[in-house]
């Protein structure tokens, strides 16, 4: 049974319960069937921590106390997805500021004001009307989910901490005797260290030391490292 705080891998495919529309998947055939393949997107199993809200609300209270290997459609209220529908976050907005932005306003159109991510609902008068709610807002979700593993190993948890909150996901991580020491090609700002370093001991509390480097190896060296493993057998 899965417990908060498990490290999993998960597969998962999310759809509109009003009409079973597929807005994303970890399979990528199920992305091409359905028009969402995106050329750099990753499709494949995603490894979260249970109850860290590193996926919606709804699913990840509904993960704690499944079976691994099982297949299970969960559905998500709206309040526990996106959130309802806010009101003022629907604003109309002078046609002018598009165009002075060399934007040509139409319905359907996203854009970005100072900074938020709004759809174009309408365009009339002279005013714009932008929805900047998010685009599940309101949407009562279904997910079809499988969990095919606990993850155990101490290196691959740290690994998916370091995708989930920074994006990185080609670190050199090595863990020996509690240590850990994180090297990556991409500079970590100082700033995040100690919040970094908090969160790992916080999910990984048999940690201790942790060393966060920036990799000096040129790309060409990682390769050629990768490429001597493998001719071992490694």
């Amino acid at each position: 049974m899965i417990k908060e705080k498990d490290f999993i891998e998960l597969e998962y495919t999310g759809k509109l319960k009003e009409d079973s529309t597929i807005f994303d998947t970890t399979d990528e055939k199920t992305a091409k069937d359905n028009n969402l393949y995106q050329e750099n997107a990753e499709y494949k199993p995603i490894v979260i921590c249970v109850g860290q809200s590193q996926v919606i609300k709804g699913l990840d209270k509904a993960l704690i106390g499944k079976e691994i290997n099982k297949d299970y459609t969960i559905e998500v209220s709206a309040e526990e997805a996106y959130g309802k529908k806010d009101a003022k976050m629907i604003q109309l907005i002078s046609t002018s500021k598009f165009l002075k932005e060399k934007i040509q306003p139409m319905p359907g159109l996203q854009v970005n004001i100072d900074g938020m991510m709004g759809l174009i609902k309408t365009v009339s008068g002279g005013r714009t009307l932008v929805d900047f709610n998010h685009p599940l807002a309101g949407k009562d979700l279904v997910y079809d989910i499988k969990i095919n593993k606990v993850i155990t190993d101490d290196k691959e948890k740290v690994s998916s901490i370091l995708n989930l909150n920074l994006g990185i996901k080609d670190a050199d991580i090595k863990v020996e005797n509690k240590k850990v020491t994180i090297a990556t090609k991409q500079e970590i700002p100082k700033e995040l260290h100690e919040g970094l370093k908090k969160k790992i001991i916080e999910l990984l509390p048999s940690l201790g030391e942790i060393t966060i480097l920036k990799s000096e190896k040129k790309q060409e060296d990682l390769n050629m490292s990768n490429s001597t493993n493998k001719s071992k057998g490694g």
